[in-house]
């Protein structure tokens, strides 16, 4: 190994680290042992969760490097599917566990979509305006965005629109599922044709792209396994004991899902948009990002009612929902919707950013502040309808950006069409442009 590699075993050493407290407790029992006592002292449950968070938390560090050079060896569109599938293992680990559980325990449903919208609102939400504000403060200038992202925004305005159609219905059943998974089925053909240019990587990843093919390869599939039955046997103890905590804690279960569990899942992937965005890359930051949302609003939510299905033993019930649960759907596909009309530009200034960042900040702060202080209540609104007002308020923003340019969508529509160039020529061992774009 080159000696100038060697300080990026460091990270991946922590990384493993953090997985091991966790891994114990999974292994030997102790977590499960505490998660079914009758009544669990609160710090155990705390222990029990803190250390399953951490574990996803590093497994998902391991994940993300892996990710980037196992494109060394395989084909553009094969790395895009699989690359994909991967970036969505720590959301959908903790998701499809309360999934499975709901379908036999319905104290579970309401959590079932608490985590992947969680982790997309804080993605458009907060990491948006923090890419956007470092890259702001080092320039005074806009993040641009690459002309290939036309194919993530479209395919990202065909599930959101989707989404829609779940919240106004009420329902996700089995052919809503079908639908996000053929969105991203699509998805994956047209962006597989997309001009082959070299691979890049950063840190860990470029370590293991500096080994010889053997080791390099034995090296990813190793952390790739690692890292995937890390998180596989973290998600239980983490979900649970989460959800549970919050129950003993006198804490809302649902917004220690929806909040607390992305932040380990997202954590890697916000580090590395933040150091590309201090490094003037912004724009890579900013398109890995928007991937992430793609693959969650596809992949993620497709396969939720599926999994449920498989728990009830039958198709004909779909996941039952009630009003709060739609409205989280709403809100976040109406989020969304407004991040997309911003973005068909290719580029989001530090205006928009705050824009979406100060709508953020309220639909998240003012539904416990109406509760706790009803005289403070908007328009003398309750809790209850705060996040259906944002919900239309993201909407009518959105239409009013539309109807201010009704051409800004031409380009949108280029998104569906990608063609590589003329003389592009892909060799065998064909890369994405970016290495973490799918991540």
């Amino acid at each position: 190994m080159n000696p100038k590699y060697r300080r990026h075993l460091l990270p991946i050493a922590i990384a493993v680290l953090a997985t091991l407290p966790g891994l114990y407790l999974r292994l030997s029992g102790m977590s499960s042992h505490i998660l079914h006592l009758e009544h669990p002292h609160r710090l155990l449950l705390l222990m029990v969760s803190a250390t399953a968070g951490l574990a996803v938390l590093g497994a998902s560090f391991l994940l993300l490097w892996a990710c980037d050079a196992v494109q060394e060896d395989i084909s553009q569109t094969l790395a895009l599917a699989i690359v994909a599938l991967i970036a969505v293992l720590p959301e959908y680990s903790v998701d499809m566990f309360i999934t499975w559980t709901a379908g036999h325990d319905k104290h579970y449903v309401p959590y079932a979509i608490a985590n992947m919208t969680g982790a997309n609102r804080l993605i458009i939400g907060v990491a948006w305006m923090v890419i956007v504000g470092i890259y702001w403060i080092r320039t005074r200038g806009a993040v641009f965005i690459e002309k290939d992202r036309r194919t993530e925004l479209f395919f990202l305005g065909l599930a959101t629109l989707y989404a829609f159609v779940i919240a106004l219905k009420g329902t996700l059943a089995w052919y809503d599922g079908l639908v996000f998974i053929a969105i991203y089925v699509w998805y994956i053909r047209v962006a597989g044709r997309r001009p082959c240019v070299e691979c890049e990587a950063e840190g860990p990843a470029e370590m293991l792209l500096s080994l010889p093919a053997l080791k390099r390869r034995l090296a990813t599939v190793g952390m790739f396994l690692f890292a995937a039955g890390v998180i596989l046997a973290s998600s239980e103890p983490f979900a649970d004991g989460l959800i549970k905590t919050g129950v003993a804690y006198g804490i809302n279960e649902f917004l220690l899902i929806q909040w607390l569990a992305p932040l380990a899942s997202e954590a890697p992937e916000f580090t590395v948009a933040i150091m590309f965005a201090l490094r003037s890359r912004a724009g890579l930051a900013l398109g890995s990002l928007l991937s992430s949302n793609l693959n969650q609003w596809t992949l993620l939510v497709g396969m939720i009612p599926f999994v449920y299905a498989a728990s009830t033993g039958q198709f004909q019930q779909p996941i039952p929902m009630l009003a709060p649960q739609m409205h989280e759907i709403m809100l976040t596909a109406a989020q969304s919707l407004l991040g997309i009309m911003l973005l068909v530009t290719l580029r989001l200034t530090i205006g928009q950013a705050l824009l979406i960042f100060g709508l953020f900040v309220a639909q998240l702060v003012l539904p416990p502040l109406v509760t706790n202080h009803p005289s403070l209540a908007p328009f003398g609104l309750q809790a209850s309808q705060i996040h259906p007002l944002f919900s239309l308020l993201y909407v009518v923003v959105a239409l009013a950006l539309f109807l201010e340019n009704p051409r800004r969508l031409n380009g949108l529509l280029e998104g569906a069409r990608v063609k590589p160039e003329p003389d592009a020529v892909c060799v065998e061992k064909e890369m994405e442009s970016n290495p973490l774009s799918m991540v």
